[in-house]
Parts: structure tokens; C-alpha cells; sequence
């Protein structure tokens, strides 16, 4: 898929940090429909240290678990991105079981990283899931299972204990908080009466020529998207990388959004600064084909 993705997400781009509502997980991990740990680069070690004879059941399973997941903590800066996001899927897995999330948004790429990562799990069950946990924490600190831990403040999060300090999320301050923050929220009625009271202007850009319209998209804020709409935003905005609103909701997958914004006159033929055209960077053949329909014939 041609992402003509800018090197950091809405939220790094305003200090916002991380959108604590869902996983905040980077580029796809082998892209759509990957279904196999190797496609996360796992392959490239071991997990599957523990004989089948040495599988735990009942409470002394989940004693050792969450034991590996206190572990976690001191291999955070020795284990591989792939590794951690390994340790993450099934941690994951194991508290909420299998994946009950939306796909994050199309620039909010170490969102999309984790929760491809928990999804692939698919209806792995619980048991499964502490198993294989254990498993690579044991391969990747093959001396800490005889080790006394004591001492350490346990912290959920990314991957279990202290993983999450790798990917904190960080809550912004309301006094701090910009235009595009509000946007991230959907906080419809402070965007409102911004706009109305010329307070902010409904077109105006961040640092990577993303205006509210992009974000409104990029989050699925569908409500919010028609409300831009009726305070007149550019419908065929451009971000730095030529991207429209339509791209946006497009590579999201927010159908619902896409056909809004057709109806509202979107164009569907502006390409992208690497040439994609919004049919191009989306991976629904129903979106896809719903953007034809709208774009002109050629002559």
C-alpha cells in the first residue's frame, strides 16, 4: 500500500503523546493478512524453549506468568522491537483476550505495529497465550527464571511490567492542549466554538500540512468530519505529503467517512506526492470500488 506517510504521527507532531483509548502501535508488520509470527521478524529466535512435557496449567501457569511479565522489565532495553512486540501480542491475549479494537489511525504507526501483532493472535486462548509468554521470556533471560526478584513495583503495560516504558502514554495537560488535540478527542463543541468565534480558522495546518479535517478523518470522527464540512474546510486539502482528507479515511478503512466525503465533493483523483491515488493506499476492495464509482472517466 503506498502510505506517503511523514516520519512522525498526529500525535507526535503536536506533542499530544499516544491516544490512551486504543493501542498505540508503527508501519504494518508485514502488511495486511500477515498471519504468522514470522511476518514480525520473529523467526529470527527461539521461543519455544519449553518442552511440551514442561507445560504448566492452573494457578502455577498463571504464578509464572505473571512472574515473566516482572522479568520483562530488565530485557526492555536488551529485546528487539519485534521481540517486545511479541511479548506484547500475548500479553494482550492473556488480559482481554482476542483483539476488540479498532485498526488505528493511518499515521499512527506504532498503534498499527501492536495491534497487528495482538490480531494475528487471532482466537489464541489464554492458556496458549501465557505459555508461549513465558516460553520467550524464559529464551530471551534464559538465567532469570532462577533468579529472586524482589523488591520490584509491578506496572502493566506494553508487553507486561515495564515494557510499557518504552511506549508510555502520555496525557496531555488541558491547558496545553492545541486545535489538534481537541480534533484527536473529538471534542466537537470546543472545535465549534473556535471556529465560530474565529478564535481558530477551520483550515488551518500543523507542521506536517495536516489540517482538522485530516485528523477528523485519520481518527474516524465521523460526526466531527460534517461538522468541518458545514463550517466550509477545504474538502481537497493537501498535507507535505500531497495527502488528502480523502486518503486519510480511505487508508483507515472508514467507508462510512469515504462516501461522506464523496458526497460532499471530494475529489478521488487527486494523487498523492508518490502518485497514489486514494483507491491506492486503502485495502478495502468495498472502498476501493466505492471511490471508482465516483472518479471521472478519462478522456
Amino acid at each position: 500500500m503506498a502510505s506517503g506517510s511523514p516520519s512522525s504521527s498526529p500525535d507526535t507532531a503536536t506533542g499530544s503523546g499516544t491516544d490512551p483509548a486504543r493501542p498505540d502501535t508503527g508501519e504494518p508488520l508485514g502488511g495486511a493478512g500477515s498471519d504468522s509470527d514470522s511476518d514480525l521478524g520473529l523467526g529470527k529466535f527461539d521461543c519455544s524453549a519449553m518442552e511440551m512435557g514442561d507445560r504448566l496449567e492452573g494457578e502455577e501457569l498463571e504464578r509464572e506468568f505473571d512472574s515473566a511479565a516482572d522479568r520483562v522489565r530488565d530485557l526492555a532495553q536488551t529485546a528487539s522491537r519485534d521481540q517486545l512486540l511479541y511479548l506484547y501480542a500475548r500479553y494482550k491475549q492473556v488480559k482481554v483476550g482476542k483483539c476488540n479494537t479498532p485498526k488505528p489511525g493511518f499515521f499512527d504507526f506504532e498503534g498499527q505495529r501492536k495491534w497487528q501483532a495482538w490480531k494475528q493472535l487471532g482466537d489464541m486462548d489464554a492458556e496458549q497465550a501465557m505459555q508461549e509468554y513465558i516460553s520467550c521470556v524464559n529464551v530471551l533471560d534464559p538465567e532469570g527464571n532462577t533468579k529472586e526478584r524482589q523488591g520490584t513495583e509491578r506496572r502493566t503495560g506494553f508487553g507486561g511490567a515495564a515494557v510499557s516504558s518504552l511506549y508510555q502514554e502520555e496525557m496531555i495537560r488541558e491547558e496545553d492542549k492545541n486545535i489538534f488535540d481537541y480534533c484527536r478527542e473529538n471534542n466537537i463543541d470546543h472545535i465549534s466554538k473556535a471556529i465560530s468565534s474565529q478564535t481558530v480558522d477551520v483550515n488551518t495546518k500543523d507542521e506536517e500540512g495536516r489540517a482538522l479535517l485530516h485528523w477528523a478523518c485519520d481518527r474516524g470522527h465521523k460526526e466531527l468530519v460534517s461538522v468541518l464540512l458545514q463550517h466550509k474546510a477545504d474538502i481537497n486539502s493537501q498535507d507535505n505529503e500531497g495527502q488528502t482528507a480523502l486518503h486519510y479515511a480511505s487508508a483507515c478503512e472508514f467507508a462510512d467517512i469515504v462516501e461522506l466525503l464523496l458526497n460532499a465533493g471530494a475529489d478521488p483523483s487527486i494523487k498523492d506526492m508518490e502518485g497514489s491515488l486514494p483507491e491506492e493506499v486503502t485495502e478495502s476492495s468495498a472502498i476501493s470500488s466505492l471511490l471508482r464509482q465516483y472518479t471521472a472517466p478519462k478522456g
